[in-house]
């Protein structure tokens, strides 16, 4: 391939410091439409009555599907390296209560 078509098909991504840092979420809340995805990134603390959502995304369906083979090849990948990585049978937080159907991950 010649080096000028090499360089047509490189996508080159910033990426911010205060992006790069992230932001820690132990809930996410996913809900869709007929064309979008939804994933509210929480922190919940325990003893704190009250989270809020970190960060947003919103994705479109055929996205979100890449994003789930992703995650899937990803967390295969992690258990071949460092072992299965255990559910509890129970959320470690208490209920939550929303008025759209929502799942959470």
């Amino acid at each position: 391939m010649s080096e000028s078509k090499k360089g047509q098909n490189q996508l080159n991504i910033e990426l911010p410091e205060e992006v790069a840092e992230g932001t820690y979420s132990n809930l996410a809340i996913i809900s869709h439409s007929n064309s979008e995805f939804v994933v509210d990134f929480i922190r919940l603390v325990p003893n704190v009555p009250k989270a809020k959502v970190k960060s947003r995304i919103i994705l479109t369906p055929q996205h979100a599907k890449r994003l789930l083979r992703a995650l899937a090849d990803n967390v295969k990948k992690f258990e071949a390296q460092f072992g299965v990585i255990d559910e509890p049978e129970q959320p470690p937080f208490p209920p939550m209560s929303f008025n759209t159907p929502k799942a959470q991950a």
